[in-house]
């Protein structure tokens, strides 16, 4: 069986350098990481990472934890995990899903958290002891990742005055107390100002069906030209039943977007315009971001905003793909 002797004797450095490699990878430079792997594939040679968890006091769990109800199976949280996860794997470090009655129940070495609200904030919920990372927007000082919110609903309402609407409404989530929303509004209201219309949203439940109601509702007494941006797909989706329901034409006296581009504006008929968000990259940056903080014995790493794209679809266009 290959020692890390024989590794650095074949890729010609020292040992040190090796376990630098293997340890701390994000502090070797690219060309050196693929000499010392391409030496230990050639030699077979796997890290004991047992063997190093214990002399470093780790037990290699990565807990993600959950303040809010998702559902885990929804294409939106897999993407998140498979990137998580997969960036995980690569340092031999296991997922585990807690929420916040279970999080304390087993050992961890770091932590992920997604769905903070204000409140928890102020309850003391989240007195860790242990090197933590947010999934979403935060105020607090806390090293967190996310989408750039304000700058994708900025690029759809952008996108509505560019292909003539005049009335643009902001359908979104009645979580005003999170930051994510309140930076989708934002984004919202920003541009619409600078266009000189008039601000119209509203806050509904992050449900298709709930959406439907709520777009019959503007559109029953209404046949003027509007433009709806929404904050999520799910709730794009029942905005786009509605307006098919009333026979409105796509492009035309109605627009919708939506927002996350993971799988349900896809399915949608017409497809829907939204703004994606890189969720399998996020989630690889957020495991990335968390052993790092790890390794540096907890030093803050600060915050990162992943750059949207909008998508254009028929649901602004009226012409499908």
């Amino acid at each position: 069986m290959a020692t890390l002797a024989d590794v650095a004797k074949r890729a010609n450095v020292s040992k040190m350098t090796v376990s630098r490699v293997i340890n701390h990878p994000d502090q070797v430079s690219d060309e050196l990481k693929m000499l010392v792997y391409s030496a230990m594939e050639a030699l077979e040679y796997v890290p004991n990472y047992a063997a190093r968890a214990l002399v470093q006091n780790r037990t290699q769990v990565i807990k993600f934890l959950i303040l809010e109800e998702i559902d885990t199976v929804e294409p939106y949280y897999m993407n998140l995990l498979t990137g998580i996860s997969r960036e995980l794997d690569k340092y031999y470090y296991s997922l585990q899903l807690v929420t916040q009655r279970s999080r304390n129940i087993g050992a961890y070495d770091g932590l992920i958290v997604t769905g903070i609200r204000d409140k928890d904030y102020d309850l003391g919920l989240l007195d860790i002891d242990k090197p933590v990372i947010f999934y979403g927007e935060n105020k607090r000082g806390y090293d967190s990742i996310d989408v750039d919110n304000k700058k994708g609903t900025a690029l759809a309402t952008e996108h509505m005055t560019e292909i003539g609407f005049s009335r643009i409404v902001f359908l979104g989530i009645d979580l005003l107390d999170e930051q994510f929303m309140k930076s989708r509004l934002e984004g919202y209201e920003e541009v619409v100002k600078k266009h000189g219309i008039k601000p119209e949203s509203y806050f509904i439940a992050n449900s298709s069906s709930i959406a439907e109601e709520k777009a019959f509702e503007l559109l029953r007494y209404n046949s003027e030209k509007i433009a709806i941006v929404c904050a999520s797909d799910r709730i794009a989706i029942g905005v786009v039943r509605a307006a098919a329901a009333f026979g409105r034409r796509f492009g035309e006296n109605i627009a919708v977007t939506g927002f996350d581009g993971v799988f349900l504006d896809r399915i949608s008929s017409p497809k829907i315009t939204t703004v994606r968000s890189p969720v399998v990259e996020m989630g690889e940056e957020l495991a990335k971001m968390l052993l790092a903080k790890i390794n540096d014995h907890g030093k803050p790493q600060g915050n990162l905003l992943f750059t949207p794209e909008l998508l254009i679809r028929a649901s602004t266009t009226g012409k499908e793909e």
